[in-house]
């Protein structure tokens, strides 16, 4: 018997549009995967390195180099890929991706890259 994803979620994703969102879940090797919630299939796996590069970039207000992050034309839809996957695209909506940055500014998802750290001995940034 396996154990289910333990899946985090921003506490600013509310229950609107079917409290879908943007998640991070703990992967193997000191990894995170990413992912939209009602498109579950749709992954992005970080290491501990670059979902640091985005929560910083995340939260000064810049836009990350290592993680590319685009606003569709429409301006509702938000697609994030990762360099070295570049066919692996995790679309957001606008809404949830500004839920995800809020929870990223409260240090919501700080643990993944301090836990990880941790537990391969290096130092916090």
């Amino acid at each position: 018997m396996t154990t289910p994803t333990p899946w985090q979620k921003s506490s600013f994703s509310g229950g609107g549009e079917g409290n879908n969102c943007v998640e991070l879940a703990p992967a193997p090797g000191n990894a995170i995967r990413l992912r939209e919630s009602d498109t579950p299939t749709e992954e992005l796996t970080l290491d501990t390195a670059l979902l640091n590069h985005l929560l910083d970039a995340v939260k000064e207000d810049r836009a990350p180099e290592r993680v590319t992050v685009t606003f569709a034309p429409d301006g509702d839809l938000v697609h994030l890929r990762e360099p070295s996957a570049p066919d692996t695209v995790v679309t957001t909506t606008r809404k949830k991706w500004d839920a995800f940055v809020l929870g990223v500014r409260a240090g919501e998802f700080d643990h993944f890259t301090r836990d990880a750290q941790a537990l391969s001995g290096g130092s916090s940034h």
